[in-house]
């Protein structure tokens, strides 16, 4: 084990030429973030589960029943044996044969084995009043997590001038505010992931898995290895849109479809722009090129602009996404529909998925890319 550790934690990967773990120890002059620092995101990850319990349970669900959306879920299948066992051991989505062999042996018709198929996979989605609940509580983190980063952000030097992230590197000290920052979202997204193994298991489950672990992964890598400043660059730009598609995603739960438009299109704009525009001009400028030149590279260096890389092809990936739908709309005449018309919309075809950030266009339009997906 020990050989193990001394492999993981190699300084000649982690850290710049001549720098060891040794010169970056706490003092007394200064504080530099060390890796058993983010144990205490796992308590903190369970605390925040339980507080997301309780939000849910006592301020969103009395809002959801305010706005009078409904806490009946979708109608249950009447209850047979049979086709439970198949629907549980074998398939949810029976081909034309096995119809056929299921109908002879219960003596009903290809059609109504067909409607309590589609019955039975509808029951294990999750309500609208469940999803408005956890949306509104995303929705609320977010609003807090990046009115935090901005107040934070504005007052420190790398937001103006991002080669302020690499002058001294890595003997930045930390400071309570990054601490705070980084604990804080590495302890939410814990609490996703926890959270995915009791809620509602939905057909993504695998995608949101890893899209959870990547996200926990550069949180953790960027902090070990004291890349701090340009992480909450990260953090913060991520943070932006989120707050906009969960205030969407509840307007479309309360049927408020004209909101729900206006939010849309204000998220499309916000997310193209900033991962598009802002993302690579001021994010991977300084991470590949500003760095360069005044750290130089080395081996965590690579990996960490491997992985931003990475999330900018995710970024161009879902853009297009949205482009394709917007431009769809527009051929079918719906552009009116878009802001001012209530009613099934663009915004709406968007919103009827109910995972975290910006992952929902994955889910979202499925259905219509299954064949290139």
């Amino acid at each position: 084990m020990a050989g193990i550790l001394a492999w993981f934690w190699n300084e000649r990967f982690w850290l710049p030429h001549n720098v060891t773990w040794a010169d970056l120890k706490n003092t007394d002059e200064a504080t530099f973030p060390q890796a058993e620092d983010l144990y205490l995101a796992c308590p903190l990850a369970f605390c925040i589960f339980m507080i997301r319990l309780v939000f849910e349970r006592f301020i969103a669900r009395p809002c959801a029943m305010g706005l009078k959306i409904q806490t009946n879920g979708p109608q249950k299948a009447q209850p047979n044996a049979i086709l439970e066992k198949v629907f549980t051991a074998i398939t949810k989505h029976p081909d034309e044969k096995r119809l056929e062999g299921l109908s002879k042996q219960l003596d009903w018709d290809v059609r109504t084995i067909q409607r309590w198929f589609r019955q039975r996979r509808n029951q294990e989605k999750p309500s609208t009043l469940a999803r408005f609940c956890e949306s509104m509580w995303r929705f609320t983190f977010y609003l807090y997590i990046f009115t935090y980063g901005v107040r934070f952000l504005k007052k420190t030097p790398w937001l103006w001038n991002t080669k302020e992230c690499w002058y001294n590197y890595p003997y930045q000290p930390l400071t309570v505010d990054i601490h705070y920052y980084y604990i804080l979202e590495l302890s939410f997204y814990l609490s996703l992931l926890f959270s995915q193994f009791t809620d509602i298991r939905r057909k993504d489950f695998l995608i949101m898995f890893l899209h959870h672990v990547a996200t926990i992964s550069l949180i953790v890598f960027s902090y070990v290895n004291n890349m701090a400043r340009v992480g909450t660059l990260v953090m913060c730009l991520h943070d932006a849109a989120d707050v906009l598609i969960e205030a969407a995603k509840m307007a479309n739960y309360a049927k408020c479809q004209i909101l729900c438009n206006l939010l849309f299109a204000m998220f499309a704009i916000l997310f193209i722009s900033s991962r598009l525009g802002v993302y690579p001009i001021w994010i991977l400028n300084t991470t590949l090129f500003e760095s360069w030149e005044i750290i130089g590279p080395y081996p965590s260096w690579w990996v960490f602009n491997l992985l931003l890389i990475m999330l900018q092809l995710l970024h161009s990936f879902w853009s297009y996404l949205i482009v394709k739908t917007a431009c769809r709309a527009i051929s079918k005449g719906k552009v009116s529909e878009l802001i001012v018309k209530p009613g099934p919309t663009l915004s709406r075809d968007f919103l009827r998925s109910d995972g975290p950030g910006c992952e929902w266009a994955l889910r979202c339009l499925g259905r219509e890319l299954k064949t290139g997906l």
